[in-house]
């Protein structure tokens, strides 16, 4: 299994799916195969005790009556392989901060609140067609050692024959973006490394895998 932490300036794709488009039948545009989503670091954050509800929505909490606070999002996209064919039962595992910019993680000394209604975390499989589904809501950048971070969402993606850290960011955030340090390391690449907003509150991000 090939760990790809280490950011790529060659190699990142993302988002760039959906500007050149997807086919209506599901398929993809062969006119370029695409290139690798490039990979980061996992981060200080990964969670260290899961949560009991680990569902795709993940500002609700089983058993609580209240939400996340926010603005609730949803990201869809799929997982493909660099010939663009989807990668079923992919496992993704996917990490944030809150509204405020708090992790749920005890190694964050941040000042900003816990939300008791968020849940931060989500384990999901892809479908037949690769594709996944997360609603959540728009994570706060937040100040840490290496400087402010821009909103962001932490991705942890195991196909078949390979794994992939990464990180996605939002289109809209480009003031932010460009003053972030891990986001810059991407280089005149970074640009494909942000959500495309679909609609409002909607976002779409297509990750590509070295292998599947």
């Amino acid at each position: 299994m090939d760990h790809n932490h280490t950011l790529s300036r060659r190699h990142f794709a993302g988002a760039a799916l959906i500007a050149t488009g997807l086919v209506a039948t599901g398929g993809i545009a062969r006119a370029a195969a695409p290139a690798q989503t490039a990979g980061g670091p996992i981060g200080p954050f990964y969670p260290i005790l899961r949560p009991g509800d680990d569902d795709f929505d993940m500002t609700m909490i089983k058993g609580n009556s209240g939400r996340a606070l926010g603005r609730v999002i949803e990201v869809t996209g799929r997982v493909l392989d660099r010939k663009g064919n989807p990668v079923s039962g992919s496992e993704l595992e996917i990490w944030q901060c809150n509204a405020a910019g708090r992790y749920a993680h005890p190694g964050d000394i941040a000042t900003a609140p816990l939300d008791p209604n968020f849940q931060g975390y989500a384990r999901l499989m892809t479908g037949p067609s690769g594709e996944w589904r997360i609603t959540t809501i728009k994570p706060s950048g937040y100040d840490s050692p290496i400087g402010h971070r821009t909103p962001h969402i932490h991705f942890d993606i195991k196909g078949r024959q390979h794994r992939l850290i990464t990180q996605m960011y939002f289109s809209e955030d480009h003031a932010t973006n460009s003053k972030d340090a891990l986001y810059n390391e991407l280089g005149e690449d970074a640009v494909t490394a942000m959500a495309a907003q679909a609609a409002a509150d909607r976002y779409r991000w297509d990750i590509v895998l070295a292998e599947g």
